[in-house]
């Protein structure tokens, strides 16, 4: 209901009306109806009362009071945007974001940034209400985005393995599993020294992976090295022209991503190596790219569109504050395709 004017005419309540129903100040009123930390429950529930009681709700504050849909989602990715738009990966996760935004009526609010930025551009989104909720993608080991970003209060989705993502809902690959299916796969055809092109080393999925392409390999007794590299294409041909000058060269190798095993067929060219038949290449995230080259590649398939639509839907649940549970996504299946064979002979 309104206020009653000196005149008897009724006028619309204000921030300060709630306020003073409320007893708290108007800074109060502005952080419980955001959703913002710094009041407490017993608070942030009187003020709320106290708003509906005179029926109060004005911009934002009255999508939060009514229950409305969100309307914007937040993400940030530490990739340059030359390279991210030559990554299929990151271009059919967003489209499965998007899949799902499209029929909640929300909008991606998508930002490239420095790995040092990340942390302020959400805490400016969040606080500057312009986003209900962000994605948090490429966690690293002791990710310092995990406590500045619970500290605020913002509700997000990590993509990443729950050990990387402290009080916040996960949703991730078993890369481990994954791992160990490619490694299994290439030692059953006969190869004893493998090696892997990872990506950054402070990554939690590469760290995961790396892990387990150890792991394995010791288990199976083979020959194994892992040289890091970023996911470009120039530093994927470095780390494959590395390999291939080593003493005892590796007859496969296994790339992070689609894009490093794509540029390893020109550099075995340079070696005077045929693929697959001196030399055995797979990749992850199996894209077009790999079904474009000759040979084509094989590689570790990963629904990447459907993880991305997980991953929102899981996001709506966050911050609708219905219970969202962390939880793994299919298994990414290997593919085997003209890029492996048994390794030659002597």
């Amino acid at each position: 209901m309104g206020q009653t004017t000196a005149a008897g005419g009724e006028r619309k309540a204000t921030i300060k009306d709630v306020a003073r129903l409320a007893g708290v100040s108007p800074s109060a009123v502005t952080i419980a109806v955001h959703n913002k930390p710094g009041v407490s429950s017993t608070t942030k529930a009187r003020i709320l009362q106290a708003a509906r009681d005179l029926g109060w709700s004005p911009n934002q504050a009255a999508q939060s009071l009514s229950g409305r849909a969100v309307h914007t989602v937040g993400l940030a990715i530490a990739r340059p945007a030359r390279m991210l738009g030559l990554e299929p990966f990151y271009m059919e996760f967003i489209s499965g974001i998007e899949s799902v935004l499209g029929r909640h009526s929300c909008s991606l609010l998508l930002r490239l940034v420095e790995s040092a930025d990340e942390i302020e551009v959400h805490r400016e989104w969040w606080q500057g209400n312009r986003v209900n909720g962000s994605i948090l993608v490429d966690l690293q080991v002791d990710d310092p985005r995990i406590p500045a970003l619970s500290a605020i209060g913002l509700p997000a989705v990590v993509v990443g393995h729950p050990s990387l993502a402290g009080p916040f809902t996960s949703v991730w690959t078993d890369d481990a599993a994954a791992t160990t299916e490619a490694v299994r796969y290439l030692a059953a055809l006969g190869h004893r020294r493998i090696a892997r092109v990872s990506g950054p080393a402070d990554l939690g999925h590469s760290a995961i992976r790396t892990r387990a392409f150890t792991e394995v390999s010791a288990e199976l007794g083979l020959q194994a090295q892992t040289v890091v590299a970023d996911f470009s294409a120039d530093q994927g041909s470095r780390a494959c022209r590395t390999l291939l000058l080593s003493a005892e060269r590796p007859t496969a190798i296994v790339f992070d991503n689609d894009i490093m095993a794509v540029t390893a067929l020109g550099v075995a060219a340079e070696f005077g190596l045929s693929v697959p038949r001196d030399l055995s290449l797979l990749a992850w995230d199996d894209s077009q790219l790999c079904q474009l080259t000759r040979p084509m590649l094989s590689a570790m398939r990963h629904d990447i569109f459907s993880f991305g639509a997980d991953v929102t839907e899981t996001l709506f649940e966050v911050m609708a504050r219905r219970e969202a549970r962390s939880h793994a996504a299919q298994v990414p299946s290997l593919v085997p395709r003209g890029s492996t064979a048994p390794p030659p002979r002597g």
